[in-house]
């Protein structure tokens, strides 16, 4: 028998590791977990100096009318932390949790005790649509660079006849028709699990969305190039991490499936609401080699405020 030849792409699926072999987040520093502790070294540098839940609180207060949106459901929500203030801060009549990683359910469990969440250990792409669309707002924050990512993608294998292809290579072909997307002339990398979510939300009717993640496409402001390496691809890059590889997120992409499913979708950064003040301190963390926890800590603080980008998505 001749050998099955080799699929013209890679595919990177978290899902195993999250469902068996997550056993913490505490060694993946996430801009939610740097913000919790009150003692914290990056709330330090901040304007207003507060959690993430309660900073995108506040932000999203400026584009949605919190006080009409009744329902809220998290996909993978970390330790509970953006859940806990949220909830904190509206009466939700009803609130939710799909988690993956049975660690990090338990984890949520405690820190949301006594809120009335409800909680499902499930993959969020098994989650049925008459589910999703009970909720006004969903959130996944920090997120969709855990989802499934096709890697090297070969452009020429797309060309060929739907016919002449495998069943994941005319997916991805027709998910670049459906929503108006760019095939590039060389190989290149597609967030489709990013993509297969949004869809999914839209296709559910979900009224507002908020998703955030590295960004593939962000760079740094003019005033702090000289300090940040944030090289602007525009194509997914892989972040290694332990016992299993993230990649950021092309969110051109994104926006489109949006305005496709007719959504009004909002971008933008981090920086647009985690401000923080320039000061000689700060400065000097950023141009000094200081090998300090804490100096090392802000240093990639900072990086993450201008590499995070968001979308708020709200339907029409």
């Amino acid at each position: 028998m001749s050998k099955k030849p080799d699929p013209p792409y890679r595919v990177n699926d978290t899902t195993a590791y999250h469902r068996k072999g997550m056993k913490t987040l505490g060694w993946e520093l996430t801009v939610c977990n740097a913000l919790e502790d009150p003692r914290s070294p990056c709330r330090e540098v901040l304007a207003a100096q507060a959690s993430l839940g309660n900073l995108l609180y506040d932000h999203l207060s400026g584009f949605l009318d919190m006080n009409a949106i009744d329902s809220l459901i998290e996909i993978g929500g970390g330790y509970g932390f953006v859940m806990r203030d949220f909830l904190s801060r509206h009466a939700w009549e009803r609130a939710a949790m799909i988690e993956l990683s049975p660690v990090l359910l338990e984890r949520q469990r405690e820190t949301l005790d006594g809120f009335g969440v409800l909680f499902i250990e499930n993959d969020f792409f098994n989650i049925g649509n008459d589910i999703l669309g009970q909720f006004d707002l969903a959130l996944l924050n920090e997120v969709v660079g855990d989802f499934p990512t096709l890697c090297d993608i070969d452009p020429g294998h797309l060309a060929l006849p739907d016919t002449q292809i495998d069943s994941i290579s005319l997916e991805v072909k027709r998910t670049i028709r459906r929503n108006g997307l760019k095939i590039p002339d060389m190989p290149f990398n597609l967030n489709l699990g990013a993509i297969r979510a949004v869809e999914r939300l839209c296709d559910a009717g979900v009224p507002c969305i908020y998703l955030s993640e590295h960004s593939c496409e962000a760079s740094a402001p003019d005033q702090m190039r000289q300090f940040l390496d944030i090289p602007p691809t525009g194509n997914p890059w892989r972040i290694p991490l332990m016992g299993h590889d993230e990649y950021t997120v092309r969110f051109s992409d994104l926006v489109a499936v949006g305005e496709v499913k007719g959504y009004q979708v909002i971008r933008g950064s981090y920086a647009d609401f985690l401000r923080y003040e320039y000061t000689d301190r700060l400065r000097f963390i950023l141009t000094s080699r200081s090998a300090r926890d804490e100096h090392e800590t802000i240093r990639q603080f900072i990086q993450d405020i201008h590499t995070y980008e968001y979308l708020i998505f709200i339907r029409r």
